[in-house]
């Protein structure tokens, strides 16, 4: 990335993760970021559709900066934002955030608990604050 600032949204992708408590943190993080952290210079985009190769959702990809969130090391998100032909400029995985919160209680796939909720605060932090780094025109940290 160059060092001028960036006019187009980074894009905020999260995992699916359809099912477990890890993918409804990636996705919350995800809305965090992108409706209350950073609204003016992010955007989300569905994995599904870069899985199905919409045109839109991979020419963004390979357009704008990408910030992925994957709830589980199989890092699905990352992978298929590669796989589109994109690179994501951070990788983010929730369960590199557990190890914050040793002993929290999530809750479960679609609800949250309060520990739920601060590790996906956390989880958005991290991403807004690079999303802002990257919007500036500033190297991925």
């Amino acid at each position: 990335m160059n060092n001028q600032a960036n006019a187009k949204p980074v894009l905020v992708i999260p995992c699916s993760g359809i099912g477990k408590v890890h993918g409804l943190i990636s996705r919350e993080s995800t809305y965090l970021v992108a409706d209350e952290l950073a609204p003016c210079i992010t955007e989300t985009l569905c994995l599904g559709l870069l899985v199905k190769r919409d045109a839109d959702a991979v020419s963004a990809i390979k357009n704008q900066c990408c910030i992925t969130i994957d709830g589980c090391p199989k890092a699905c998100a990352e992978k298929n934002v590669e796989i589109a032909g994109g690179q994501a400029a951070m990788s983010v995985q929730v369960t590199e955030a557990f190890k914050k919160h040793h002993g929290a209680k999530p809750g479960t796939a679609t609800d949250l608990t309060e520990d739920g909720w601060a590790i996906a605060r956390d989880v958005a932090k991290t991403v807004a604050d690079e999303a802002v780094r990257l919007h500036a025109g500033k190297e991925a940290s």
